[in-house]
């Protein structure tokens, strides 16, 4: 008996793309409608701003989460699997902070959350320490009011409200930010009382540290020499205005045997301006890695 049709072929090869491309295309869809907001972002605190419009907090050495009500996403767009026991008591709205076991705890935070497959126990020492309620067209100072209400209402114990207070002058700002830092912790953040969430870097949102710190993309590893004759002895790395500069301080043995793989993004810190606009007395401080570890 004669089929009733027959596809050819060529036909079935382009059918079968169309349908990989429709799924495909679905996908990415479905995960872009899910990513998160663009979140704020800080500038550096300068003297002279009228610091009776913002409150003060601690600047949490974490790594910075967005609770979109049902899992947490990286600055990066990533998601961060945290077990289900972590975030069951945790409000079906979305909430901003910091994901934080402790001053000085940076390195094995990172580690414990960007695990794709959570272990249960390192998560234990983990809070996400709130600090904003991302509404529209609403003060921070109402916002926080109503993140109070939910985090007091919410019983689980791994969840923390950051705790915002006035500030009067730009004397008693540096006397608690170096009693902060003498505790171990690594600077302030102001907020803007008036503020509304939106994301981007702005003045609504400011830290406050002992040195300066930035981002760049690394493009370049430079051999050592002397002592680090066989490792790296310097980064070149790119800011986001295209210029670039070498980054050859602040690295452990470890670092310099493994450093940042081209295109991580890193942090550093450094002391001002040179008469040419780059960063002076840059120190390497960490890679800001925020994507999920590949599987084992």
């Amino acid at each position: 008996m004669m089929p009733l049709f027959t596809i050819r072929p060529a036909r079935a090869w382009a059918l079968a793309v169309g349908l990989i491309v429709l799924f495909t295309t679905s996908i990415h869809s479905s995960l872009a409608r899910a990513e998160p907001p663009a979140i704020p972002l800080a500038n550096v605190y300068q003297q002279g701003v009228e610091l009776q419009a913002y409150w003060v907090s601690e600047k949490l050495d974490g790594v910075r989460a967005y609770w979109d009500g049902e899992q947490f996403w990286s600055r990066g767009g990533h998601v961060y699997a945290a077990p289900p026991w972590f975030t069951e008591q945790f409000p079906d709205q979305p909430l901003d902070g910091e994901l934080w076991s402790g001053r000085g705890q940076f390195s094995q935070l990172s580690g414990v959350v960007r695990k794709q497959q959570p272990v249960a126990e390192e998560w234990l020492g983990v809070r996400f320490h709130a600090f904003d309620l991302p509404l529209k067209n609403t003060p921070f100072t109402a916002r926080y009011q109503r993140l109070k209400r939910l985090v007091e209402e919410s019983s689980s114990r791994y969840l923390v409200l950051v705790e915002q207070s006035p500030i009067s002058d730009h004397e008693a700002l540096i006397t608690k930010l170096e009693t902060t830092v003498a505790a171990g912790g690594e600077g302030l953040m102001l907020k803007r009382k008036a503020s509304l969430y939106h994301g981007g870097r702005s003045d609504d949102l400011l830290k406050v540290k002992t040195f300066e710190d930035a981002e760049a993309v690394v493009v370049g590893h430079l051999p050592g020499k002397g002592k680090y004759q066989g490792l790296t002895g310097a980064l070149e790395v790119e800011l986001e205005s295209g210029r670039r500069f070498r980054i050859g301080t602040g690295f452990s043995d470890a670092d310099r045997r493994s450093p940042p793989p081209l295109g991580a993004t890193v942090t550093f810190r450094y002391r001002g301006l040179t008469a040419t606009g780059l960063p002076r007395f840059a120190s390497f401080l960490r890679v800001r890695n925020d994507e999920p570890e590949k599987a084992r």
